[in-house]
């Protein structure tokens, strides 16, 4: 018998059409589906069109739409597909592995780097290999399926702005390829029987990349409007002298800090160096080890609303959900 996949449609690249104003999403999910003829023999599919959105424009509120679209349809179907633009794909499939956490059926993000039109395009194989993924066995909870990688939605980021190759799996491996239809799995992803679906995040978190000569005025203001922030400081980690006392008094005070590294690979340590060690000291600043800085932003989204102290946040940051964070 066939497997029962809901098709749900966001936008992006792989959607989009020529306008005069450059590349625009246009094409329906029934569209998408009818380029790719092979789909529907390998499973049954019934499409959303959620949104028609460049993920440029995707936020929250869109995460929160597509857990909710899953929650509704969970029961049903045996899997999910959703089509989403390339360059916020990361912290998508990073939010909705904190809002659908444990989920026995694969939730599959995917999409192009060329239109599905375009003679030359990544689309169709794309979309083909997700329904293959969303249809195996071993298959659970939330992936990035891209060029023939499986990527867990806590682990990827987007490390080619133009090339086909665009995500790759940061600190883990990827679990799985397809080549010509095939899928070779090398992790089975955890899962429950029972997922665990949340219905809010908190939008108040802000993300800051140190620059040389950042200027403190900048982390004050970022600290004062949010309820958390994530900086993404140089190497293994540390801040500036004259940082230190903002994030010291923000966190006393309750903000949430996560010292993290802009550095892709190997993660943060701020024992290290004496710029850091302050930091790792204090019980109240949180460090994102090698957590992404998508996973690290998102999971502060979802875990504000749900924290009743920052003890409990810390508890809920530092437990790790789909594999993003190994090493503490």
């Amino acid at each position: 018998m066939k497997k029962r996949i809901l098709f749900i449609a966001t936008g992006g690249t792989i959607a989009s059409e020529v306008t005069e104003l450059g590349l625009k999403p246009g094409i329906s999910a029934e569209g998408l589906l009818r380029a790719v003829p092979a789909i529907e023999r390998l499973c049954s599919v019934e499409c959303v069109q959620l949104y028609s959105l460049d993920s440029t424009d995707i936020g929250p509120e869109h995460w929160l739409g597509m857990a909710r679209a899953i929650r509704e349809n969970y029961d049903a179907y045996d899997g999910f597909v959703i089509t989403h633009g390339t360059d916020t794909m990361a912290y998508s499939a990073a939010a909705l592995s904190y809002l659908v956490q444990g989920s026995v059926k694969p939730i599959i993000f995917t999409g192009a780097q060329k239109p599905i039109g375009f003679d030359t395009t990544d689309s169709r194989v794309n979309l083909l290999d997700s329904f293959i993924c969303a249809c195996a066995s071993d298959m659970h909870g939330v992936m990035i399926v891209f060029n023939g990688r499986v990527i867990l939605g806590t682990r990827a980021e987007k490390t080619h702005s133009k090339s086909f190759d665009a995500f790759s799996s940061i600190n883990y491996p990827h679990i799985a390829d397809l080549r010509d239809g095939r899928l070779t799995q090398y992790i089975v992803p955890q899962f429950a029987w029972e997922p665990r679906f949340s219905d809010t995040l908190n939008e108040r978190v802000s993300l800051m990349k140190l620059i040389p000569g950042a200027d403190r005025a900048q982390l004050d203001f970022l600290l004062e409007r949010s309820d958390a922030v994530v900086i993404e400081s140089f190497g293994v980690g540390g801040l500036p002298r004259g940082m230190h006392e903002s994030v010291h008094a923000a966190a006393k005070a309750g903000k949430l800090i996560v010292m993290t590294t802009q550095v892709q690979n190997e993660g943060s340590d701020l024992a290290v160096y004496g710029t850091g060690r302050p930091l790792s000291e204090d019980p109240l600043i949180l460090e994102a080890y090698d957590m992404t800085t998508e996973a690290a932003v998102t999971k502060l989204m979802w875990l504000l609303p749900i924290a009743e102290s920052q003890e409990k946040a810390a508890q809920l940051f530092y437990t790790p959900v789909n594999r993003d964070l190994l090493a503490r």
